[in-house]
């Protein structure tokens, strides 16, 4: 059997299937269709016709049969994924992309011998880890056995599939959460500019007010740096500190009240409440 041709008609299809079907479940479910159709066709032709040499065998099942594998296990891997992605609760979507990642770390520290046996470009143990008749040799130690049949596999092949899929799951969990921070500062741009808020008081009364905030710690329950409040202030009420930190060094030096604009704050709102109790 000609493998190449068949090879080259599974991409050409995953590539068309990632323009023309934009819901992410169903072009994942049409792709695990693909890849089952082809790795059926080459089972079938392996049985039917065999190898002519060792190194064949070699060949197919460490450059041709991990094509399909890997793209059944990646897309499989999508589909999982996007179906229990969390919705609406953007930290709940961090935590569990940063947990399916988690999971692939794990996996490739799970087998660091075989990815650099992968990575380094050496063939030495080819013959026992890409032919059947080693198959009972090794123990079966996928976490998921997607395509596993005495007779279409090897010790070795589909772990290769795995890391294959890994590899760009990382891809694709990465941009994911790329994705969710651009939306994030979109949207806060966007809310800002609706806002149209601006600060009309001084840069020192700010810094009093966010060096306030931070060492009572009211935000994040003080885990929020500095700079990120300092950050939030001027982006929202669009109002350049310029060197906060030599401004909170000139208040601190400040002869008589150092704290004026929290006083005048708390003055003004004792006087509102004053009045409207009359």
């Amino acid at each position: 059997m000609d493998f190449k041709p068949l090879i080259d008609g599974l991409q050409k299809d995953l590539k068309e299937a990632q323009v023309n079907i934009p819901n992410v479940i169903k072009r994942a479910n049409h792709s695990i269709r693909l890849c089952h159709s082809l790795l059926s066709i080459f089972k079938q032709g392996v049985i039917n016709d065999g190898f002519e040499s060792i190194e064949k065998e070699i060949e197919f099942f460490k450059s041709y049969k991990t094509i399909p594998a890997s793209q059944l296990i990646y897309h499989s891997q999508i589909g999982s994924f996007e179906l229990e992605f969390p919705k609406g609760d953007e930290n709940a979507q961090r935590k569990f992309i940063k947990k399916r990642l988690n999971r692939i770390n794990r996996f490739y520290r799970n087998h660091t011998g075989f990815s650099e046996y992968i990575t380094s470009g050496r063939t030495h143990f080819d013959e026992q880890y890409f032919t059947r008749k080693y198959l009972s040799s090794f123990p079966l130690s996928l976490s998921h056995i997607y395509f596993h049949d005495l007779d279409f596999s090897t010790p070795k092949d589909m772990l290769l599939s795995e890391f294959k899929a890994y590899d760009s799951m990382l891809v694709y969990l990465q941009n994911r959460m790329i994705d969710k921070s651009k939306l994030r500062r979109v949207k806060a741009k966007e809310l800002n500019n609706q806002l149209n808020l601006q600060w009309t008081a001084n840069k020192s009364a700010m810094t009093e007010l966010i060096y306030a905030l931070h060492y009572n710690r009211v935000i994040n329950n003080g885990n929020a740096d500095i700079k990120e409040i300092a950050s939030a202030f001027q982006q929202v009420l669009h109002f350049d500190l310029g060197d906060f930190y030599k401004t909170f060094s000139e208040i601190k030096s400040r002869k008589i009240s150092r704290t004026k604009f929290l006083e005048d704050l708390a003055s003004g709102l004792q006087s509102h409440m004053d009045s409207t109790d009359l």
